[in-house]
């Protein structure tokens, strides 16, 4: 009996073991509410760390990606990737590298604005990454993260040139591409845009590159093939997100890191709705913009507003038809300086993502912990 019993223990032990082991290694992606800025945190299976832009100033983005940090059981960033210089995107980076080694920044060189939307930064920046390390990334880059394959497909901007795995045919939807005067905040347009490969896994993110920046990269062939995220560019506003791109690259998933009155607009949802392969949109934000009749189920949405506020964005009238048409009552939030800060004072939840290298993937809305897999 002592012996059946033993090795009954044994069994389950060793059970227990082989299980533990042969957990799946993920690729986490920490997707934090900064009010319609940005900050994204990549945690590599083998532990490296890549963080997409910084934020807004004032210390409040700064907890919150240091929360995510705690959470994902890291202690330091071993590579911050600026996409460019605008201050939701840049703005909490002194305060965050006061609070976390940073081992190597990387840019797309000089801001190409006369004026600094952050007062002092190019200084500032300049003694950051005098210390440490230092790359101006050039289209066709990679990111050496080991277990990733991370491409720099954007950036000064200039488009890659040559295709990626899975990329190189002929897209169609250059076809219906019209040219838009992208006159204004010229820095989106220098965006450093990567793509992130784990096994079968692929995401996109862009930073805020703009309408034309997009064909330069997806005409007359798509070099990138198809994601399975896209981290939707420029907050999900209307500069950018055209049909030669977003179609082009047909995700199953899109993560939108909007503001309630930053982002969300009306074309974003049209045409990420109409995109081939997608299954659902998830976003930091309910949007203003979306109204009753784009934004997703809010089950999708990390961080909502009271039913409240709701009611009166949806029954409120202005000149262009309020809440009911899709814009927003009051003026928008900007973007430039500013911009983004929606005055949200609830609770700020992140959208989080764990892909496995089959291509298998779980995004998790960690208000409600409502979680979905993509096999």
């Amino acid at each position: 009996m002592r012996s059946v019993l033993g090795t009954w223990l044994a069994l389950v032990l060793l059970g227990g073991l082989t299980s533990a082991q042969g957990r799946p290694k993920t690729l986490d992606i920490y997707i934090v509410d900064t009010e319609g800025g940005k900050a994204a945190l990549f945690v590599a299976p083998s532990g490296e760390t890549v963080l997409v832009d910084s934020g807004n100033p004032g210390g409040r983005d700064t907890d919150r990606i240091m929360a995510a940090i705690s959470d994902a059981g890291v202690t330091q960033i071993d590579y911050l990737i600026t996409t460019h210089y605008h201050v939701d995107h840049v703005g909490g980076m002194e305060a965050l590298a006061s609070k976390i080694p940073i081992r190597h920044f990387l840019d797309h060189g000089p801001t190409v604005e006369e004026r600094e939307q952050v007062a002092g930064f190019q200084q500032m920046y300049a003694g950051l990454y005098g210390k440490v390390s230092h790359t101006v990334v050039k289209a066709g880059d990679t990111v050496p993260v080991a277990g990733l394959d991370w491409r720099i497909v954007t950036a000064g901007g200039h488009a890659v040139k040559t295709a990626l795995p899975g990329g190189g045919n002929p897209n169609p939807y250059c076809a219906e591409f019209k040219p838009r005067e992208n006159s204004i905040d010229p820095e989106n347009g220098q965006s450093v845009g990567s793509v992130i490969a784990y096994g079968k896994f692929r995401a996109i993110d862009l930073g805020d590159l703009l309408w034309n920046n997009e064909f330069d990269l997806m005409c007359p062939n798509n070099p990138i093939g198809q994601v399975d995220l896209y981290l939707v560019s420029h907050h999900g506003t209307d500069p950018s997100g055209s049909t030669a791109l977003v179609h082009a690259i047909a995700p199953r998933v899109a993560i939108m890191q909007n503001g309630t009155r930053k982002g969300g607009t009306v074309q974003t949802y049209q045409t990420l709705r109409s995109a081939p392969r997608i299954e659902d949109i998830w976003q930091l934000h309910w949007s203003y913009n979306g109204g009753i009749e784009y934004n997703p189920a809010g089950v999708f949405i990390a961080n909502v507003e009271d039913p409240q506020t709701i009611a009166n964005v949806l029954t409120s009238e202005s000149p262009q038809g309020g809440g009911r048409a899709g814009s927003p009552p009051g003026p928008p939030a900007g973007h430039g300086p500013g911009g983004g800060r929606d005055g949200h004072t609830g609770p700020a939840f992140l959208i989080k993502v764990s892909a496995q290298a089959d291509g298998t993937f779980t995004v998790t809305n960690t208000r409600n912990d409502f979680s979905k897999s993509y096999r």
